[in-house]
């Protein structure tokens, strides 16, 4: 098992963060019979860019901000303001929702959503669990939850080291920490190719010159150090 492995795992058993931790639990939702103008208000005060809507209390889709803009008012508009208004009203959010919009599951982890949200670049998932909206859970919630993971919020010591990349190399770094009784707040790692792996620890300490000494006589090179 790699180093990279290893923590997979280690993370799996431990540290694993789930949408259900960081999601919204009550997310701002309007009826399909909502008007757009209404809809897009109710976006730009809540300051929010999608928003779940609901019919007969079920989830029937999603609606985004940027579809409220391309049927809105626009400066160049032929139309005068009577005219775009009193058409607007008459349309609903009904015609313009995304009826089967990306969601996930309260069990599912942060990661996946983050994955997710990146493959098709959207802002947030809805949380859906045998067809109910339980939540919503948006780009910022990641960004807490990886914060959090990191212990960005923690003082401490960030250190980032290279090491070889083979079976037990993070178990013996975690033991030489260990050894020293520090507080581990974070860990990641990265492969930097075949050979190496770049891994980050973050520690609650103040001072760690004994164990770069340690991680010297060991073949670990520290290339950061925010002691």
């Amino acid at each position: 098992m790699s180093a990279v492995a290893e923590l997979q795992k280690r993370k799996g058993e431990n540290v694993n963060m789930f949408v259900k931790d960081f999601m919204t639990t009550s997310p701002i939702t309007i009826t399909i019979d909502t008007p757009i103008l209404e809809a897009l208000n109710i976006m730009r005060k809540r300051q929010v860019h999608q928003l779940p809507v609901m019919e007969r209390g079920k989830l029937a889709g999603l609606v985004a901000e940027r579809e409220l803009l391309k049927v809105s008012p626009s400066p160049a508009t032929t139309l005068s303001i009577y005219e775009m208004n009193h058409l607007l009203a008459k349309m609903t959010v009904k015609d313009i929702l995304l009826k089967d919009p990306i969601a996930v599951d309260s069990n599912c982890t942060i990661e996946e959503a983050a994955l997710q949200m990146r493959e098709h670049r959207i802002r947030s998932l809805l949380v859906v669990d045998d067809g109910v909206l339980k939540g919503i859970i948006t780009q910022t919630d990641v960004f807490e939850a990886l914060i959090r993971i990191f212990g960005l919020r923690k003082p401490g010591i960030r250190l980032v080291v290279e090491m070889e990349n083979k079976i037990g190399a993070l178990a013996d770094l975690l033991n030489l920490v260990k050894n020293h009784e520090l507080n581990v707040q974070g860990v990641a790692c990265r492969e930097k190719d075949d050979r190496l792996v770049t891994v980050m620890v973050r520690l609650g300490a103040a001072n760690v010159d004994d164990l770069l000494r340690d991680f010297a006589a060991n073949n670990i090179q520290v290339v950061y150090n925010s002691n």
